[in-house]
């Protein structure tokens, strides 16, 4: 089944690299809505083990702006390889995922 929205995640290590990131997403309509939070990351990189203080930067979008958002990510980002995952929305409050609809 296809879905129309999504949430798409990213994070950085840097504040500005965050306002940035928000600041071009919200003046394109790439998302409606984006939340950021920090947060603790433990990963594997380079064979070696990382302990990271981040920002989760949480991205409500429609499916059809992903490419796009993923590209302005891409390009805007301080890591060689971000996190950029799409996780999609399922069922959802439908004035709130109209809002979405209108914004993007």
């Amino acid at each position: 089944m296809e879905h129309e929205f999504c949430i798409v995640l990213t994070t950085t290590d840097s504040k500005v690299v965050k306002d940035k990131l928000v600041e071009h997403i919200l003046r394109n309509n790439l998302a409606a809505c984006i939340q950021t939070v920090p947060i603790e990351s433990h990963y594997v990189w380079e064979e070696s083990i990382c302990h990271d203080e981040e920002i989760l930067i949480s991205i409500k979008t429609r499916k059809a702006r992903y490419k796009e958002l993923e590209g302005l990510i891409e390009e805007h980002h301080n890591y060689d390889v971000p996190q950029i995952v799409q996780i999609p929305v399922t069922e959802g409050f439908e004035p709130y995922l109209s809002w979405i609809r209108n914004t993007t």
